[in-house]
């Protein structure tokens, strides 16, 4: 345990420690990692920062105090819906990032669904199995079902699916623009046309592309329709810090009409501070990243966002060509942006072991389930990392290929708790695999090669032991002291 500090420490003494204690991180800024940062250079870094910086301080809270956020988040939400197919009906709000857009996007339609649907007495949303777990969070946090529906053989929406689980409970469907897993793009047009027929909201999760695919488009590349230009369209969320490049935390959900918006709206009349209103979950919110979005927007225009965007493409190839032409593994499925998963088509080539030994050559890869695949978000930041990823790649492919004694004993785990998962009470698969994280991660937490443990995960048959133990890891990030 850490006691709160008795005395002050010298500047140099506290930022000295903040970098020792960075330089365990990732090198993000050499193109290491996939999914969780993205970058363009120093230059624009500065202008994010000086314009972070300029609003260090004030609040978004009341835009009665500061009319210079007003008009930030304004001219944000009003060149976003004007990128994404919208007119002047659309309206929306900058949220701190997906999640929080897509939890207002759910609130809206459940208040919604009350005034408009009094037959949903049980109120579901139904979305595909590739759908974002935000959905999921936003249903438990408002009492709402989760309907989730298998995708097709292409990882996209399966469309008859989808209609057929509909239910007189249903408020919203869901398609993603594109599915973070998998890096494909639902069939938006279909399913908006199925929820516009049954009278219910419809909700294009384009927080990954939201920014990226109107440029690919107007690139001359081959995508389909997912925005506002789509009828039975009703609301979308964007990332302005994914492929607007913005400073985090910055997101916005914009939907059809402000009436639609006005579900969304909290308003407190009766407390004795006065009358509260809060257009967003959060109530403090920070104006640093409304600033740094409005600036970015501004400073690279559809010119520069067109030129990254065609360098992004170029590379996002370019990557993929690279992955196809090492044997054992293969891009999965058709993407249609800088989004994609790598999958083994070897059963000699365990893909968590691929990622494994990608770790210790310094890349951080997420690992993803059903099927086993290896995810990849490409962005500026790569496009000089590429031939690097590429040869590494290459090199962790052909090193999990070799028979060592570590692969052997880790393909024997894999194997033997398979087997044990099968024949065992759930009790004891429970304990086996509280043990094998102790075990392999050499004194708890998260081990260093996550292959044997990822392989037992996508073995067990019960989703509720599995979570209870992600709880529990969870729990100890926040109670267990770094060294």
């Amino acid at each position: 345990m850490i006691s709160f500090p008795k005395k002050r420490r010298s500047k140099d003494d506290v930022l000295g420690k903040m970098r020792v204690a960075r330089d365990k991180d990732v090198k993000w800024k050499k193109g290491r990692a996939f999914g969780l940062i993205y970058h363009i250079n120093e230059e624009i870094d500065a202008l994010l920062q000086d314009a972070f910086l300029m609003f260090f301080s004030e609040n978004g809270l009341n835009p009665t105090a500061f009319p210079s956020l007003r008009k930030f988040e304004t001219e944000v939400i009003s060149m976003s819906a004007s990128l994404l197919g919208g007119d002047e009906n659309v309206a929306g709000n900058m949220t701190s990032g997906g999640t929080e857009s897509i939890l207002c996007a759910v609130k809206t339609a459940r208040d919604w669904a009350r005034d408009h649907l009094p037959q949903a007495i049980e109120p579901e949303i139904l979305l595909p199995r590739s759908g974002h777990p935000a959905f999921e969070k936003a249903a438990q946090y408002y009492g709402l079902k989760t309907v989730f529906v298998p995708v097709d053989d292409d990882l996209c929406a399966d469309v008859d699916a989808m209609r057929a689980a509909l239910t007189k409970n249903t408020i919203l469907m869901v398609g993603s623009a594109p599915s973070y897993p998998h890096g494909v793009i639902d069939p938006i047009r279909e399913l908006a046309a199925i929820a516009q027929e049954q009278g219910i909201l419809f909700h294009t999760d384009s927080c990954v592309g939201g920014f990226m695919l109107p440029f690919v488009k107007k690139l001359g590349y081959a995508a389909p329709d997912f925005d506002f230009s789509v009828p039975g369209v009703t609301s979308i969320s964007a990332d302005l810090h994914k492929y607007a490049y913005a400073a985090k935390g910055a997101s916005v959900v914009l939907y059809k009409s402000a009436e639609l918006r006005r579900y969304q709206m909290f308003v407190s009349t009766d407390w004795s501070g006065g009358i509260y209103p809060s257009p967003t979950i959060a109530g403090t919110r920070p104006a640093g990243p409304i600033a740094a979005a409005w600036a970015i927007l501004n400073y690279l225009g559809e010119e520069g966002y067109l030129e990254i965007t065609e360098i992004v493409m170029d590379t996002a190839k370019k990557m993929q060509k690279g992955v196809n032409a090492i044997d054992g593994i293969k891009v999965l499925g058709e993407p249609e942006m800088s989004v994609f998963s790598i999958v083994s088509d070897d059963p000699a080539i365990e893909i968590y072991e691929v990622a494994d030994e990608l770790h210790e050559r310094g890349w951080h890869l997420d690992r993803q389930h059903f099927p086993a695949t290896l995810h990849m978000t490409v962005n500026y930041v790569h496009v000089d990392a590429a031939d690097d990823f590429i040869a590494d790649l290459a090199e962790s492919v052909g090193a999990v290929r070799r028979p060592t004694l570590r692969k052997v004993a880790s393909r024997w785990l894999i194997d033997v708790t398979d087997f044990l998962v099968r024949i065992l009470p759930e009790k004891w698969v429970t304990w086996m695999m509280e043990k094998s994280s102790v075990l392999l991660g050499g004194g708890g937490g998260l081990p260093q090669r996550m292959a044997p443990m990822y392989g037992l995960i996508g073995t067990l048959p019960n989703r509720g032991d599995l979570k209870e133990l992600v709880l529990d890891l969870l729990d100890g990030m926040t109670k267990e002291v770094q060294k």
